[in-house]
């Protein structure tokens, strides 16, 4: 039989490993959430800057951007009118040459002809085009002129025509012509709804050497040939009038076939038909750059709109922009294999927030989910008990028994007073261990006890400012940092306690964890701690046998308050009318037996004033946090004022 090793995988980086930590993603993705932002502006952001060494969207459209100013400066769009202005002025010479040496007046009056053409080449080359050549190597120029401009004609359509045309056959011509009227047939088939799968194997068959991007189907053959058109298309737009007009008259004489001619605008039309909508403006080429002819300005041209187009995709500026706008084949072609793995990843992180339920998408954009919450929760939790000295304020622990007590899953040796449960299975066992000499016979040192948490069910309202000035200081993130991670503690390990978040800027309400992540800034002028104060005294009456508790966190004094009338009033600076409101249910709430704790986050003299007479007055405490340890302190308070410490 065949025998198997396993062990731990040493050549190289983990094949099997991810290629991102969709976890760490998150938690990256809930600080920008936390700090006042959307989870859509988070996940740009973040696909943007690039994740867990993979290069963001930024990077490769910067180098998208370089290679397109490289492009720009390829060479000179009107070299083919310089090819044939060169070509038709060595016709010329030899052709005066030849009529020197002659002594006629045929002669004479061929000399005449020429000194009479026109000045623009292509105006000379059709005024030629009747001229009776009296050397047949001027002769043979000359009608170069016309295959070149014809061999690039098609090759700026078909990129695998030029080498077939090199050799001036009329059977290549022919073969070309009967490719022109399968692919139009073909074409017009396609746009009639046709099936034509087995016809564009066929025509694949019979001319696909004649087509170098190697088209998979009808759709890929009808793209690559629509972007050489598009291409063509803005190249001539690209030039002068003049060189436009001169260049346009030159193709039109080439194509004097009247077959090939027909077959080629029937192409056309076919292809404006299938892709309607690619034409561009001009492009703008850079000067300085070699002349280049027809058909590899036309390539030229071509990738310099498929680098427009990868940037602009890149770029994710568009209305309803997603990644699946970008090209990845085109990316790599123009990028490297690199890139594209690099761009794969993101978008396989984006798709798999989405499979895992961290992230789902709605009419206004993606959204957190609950899950995610949680986990933004539990993270914001694991960085407070991190601050927290187990020994020091933050302390939660305490072994009396009592109705409510759980267990905590550890057990310790028994000692004298214990009245914890006796953990049989552990003791027994410390028995066997020590190697009892007499069955059944247990010592005192054998004996474990199962600790418990002491749970007693509190009442928690939890009052965060919401107000403009929190963003403006920086406070909007650590605030909802904080608010989560007690949300969390609560869920997790305080069932029993029934918590409530309550935002407060002009007016106050009630807030899930979930919708404390989405809650994004607003311009609402106004802390109307009042309002707050009203609701956390409804929730605490709600539960009138649990532990009341309220917290407070704020950077401004009360400038709102509710009116008789029951609609909020706004005033500042702060009016006596919403210091009397707010003092009035701060009074409220110390008869019902609860303590305000106060987390002062501003250094207004007003406001410090303030939460100290509210805290003397319901016999409360204030913080002065540093915003990095604001959880640290609410999260402790928490834990020692549902204790009932003082």
């Amino acid at each position: 039989m065949s025998r198997f090793r396993y062990g731990p995988w040493h050549d190289g980086p983990d094949p099997l490993a991810p290629p991102y930590d969709v976890r760490a993603a998150l938690d990256e993705l809930g600080r920008d959430v936390l700090a006042g932002g959307s989870m859509r502006d988070a996940l740009s952001d973040l696909l943007r800057r690039g994740f867990d060494g993979n290069r963001g969207l930024d990077e490769l459209a910067a180098k998208v951007r370089r290679m397109r100013e490289a492009a720009r400066r390829r060479g000179d769009l009107g070299g083919t009118l310089d090819q044939v202005r060169a070509a038709l002025d060595q016709a010329l010479a030899q052709e005066r040459d030849t009529l020197a040496g002659e002594d006629d007046d045929d002669a004479r009056w061929a000399e005449m002809e020429l000194a009479t053409l026109p000045d623009d080449a292509a105006g000379a080359v059709r005024a030629l085009a009747t001229y009776d050549w009296h050397s047949e190597e001027a002769r043979a120029t000359y009608e170069s002129i016309q295959q070149m401009l014809q061999r690039e004609v098609l090759d700026a359509q078909f990129a695998g025509l030029k080498q077939a045309l090199e050799d001036p056959d009329p059977e290549a011509m022919q073969a070309v012509k009967d490719m022109l009227a399968d692919l139009n047939g073909l074409l017009a088939a396609h746009a009639r709804g046709e099936d034509t799968e087995d016809r564009f194997r066929d025509f694949m068959d019979k001319h696909g050497e004649l087509f170098p991007e190697n088209p998979e189907n009808v759709d890929e053959l009808i793209d690559a040939l629509a972007r050489r058109q598009a291409a063509a298309d803005r190249m001539l737009a690209s030039l002068s009038p003049e060189q436009r007009e001169q260049l346009g008259q030159l193709m039109s004489d080439a194509m004097a076939d009247a077959d090939l001619a027909s077959q080629m605008a029937q192409l056309s039309d076919n292809l404006r038909a299938l892709r309607p909508g690619l034409d561009r403006g001009p492009v703008n080429m850079r000067e300085g750059g070699e002349p280049m002819g027809y058909s590899d300005a036309v390539e030229a041209v071509a990738e310099l709109a498929d680098l427009e187009a990868l940037e602009q995709a890149l770029g994710q500026t568009g209305a309803g922009a997603t990644l699946d706008d970008v090209d990845v084949e085109t990316l790599e072609k123009h990028l490297g294999a690199g890139a594209a793995t690099d761009f794969e990843a993101l978008r396989e992180l984006e798709q798999e927030l989405e499979r895992q339920g961290f992230v789902q998408r709605s009419d206004d954009g993606l959204k957190l989910t609950p899950r995610a919450v949680r986990r933004l929760g539990e993270s914001a939790l694991k960085r407070v008990f991190a601050q927290i000295d187990a020994s020091g304020a933050g302390d939660h622990q305490d072994h009396r028994t009592g109705s409510a007590d759980e267990l905590v899953g550890t057990t310790r040796p028994w000692v004298f007073g214990d009245e914890l449960p006796i953990d049989a299975v552990r003791t027994v066992s410390n028995a066997l261990r020590r190697g009892a000499g007499i069955p059944g016979r247990l010592l005192v040192e054998d004996f474990e006890v199962v600790e418990t948490e002491r749970r007693t069910a509190a009442a928690v309202a939890v009052c965060v400012d919401l107000s403009f000035s929190m963003v403006t200081e920086g406070r909007w993130g650590p605030m909802k940092q904080t608010a989560l991670a007690l949300s969390h503690l609560v869920e997790t390990r305080f069932r029993q306690d029934a918590l409530e978040i309550i935002g407060f800027d002009l007016t106050a309400r009630r807030l899930t964890p979930l919708q404390l992540a989405d809650v994004e800034p607003e311009w609402r002028q106004g802390t109307n701690l009042q309002h707050a104060l009203m609701l956390a005294q409804r929730h605490l009456r709600r539960h009138p046998d649990a532990e009341p508790v309220v917290l407070v966190v704020t950077d401004g004094e009360p400038t709102a308050h509710i009116r008789a009338d029951g609609n909020p009033e706004f005033h500042w600076p702060t009016t006596q009318e919403a210091l009397r409101a707010t003092v009035g249910q701060v009074d409220e709430l110390t008869r019902f037996g609860a303590a305000i704790n106060f987390f002062m986050l501003g250094d207004d003299p007003g406001l410090r004033r303030f939460v100290d007479a509210m805290a003397r007055r319901a016999a409360g405490r204030v913080f002065t946090p540093d915003l990095s340890r604001l959880g640290e302190y609410v999260v402790a308070d928490y834990l020692s004022s549902r204790r009932g410490r003082p």
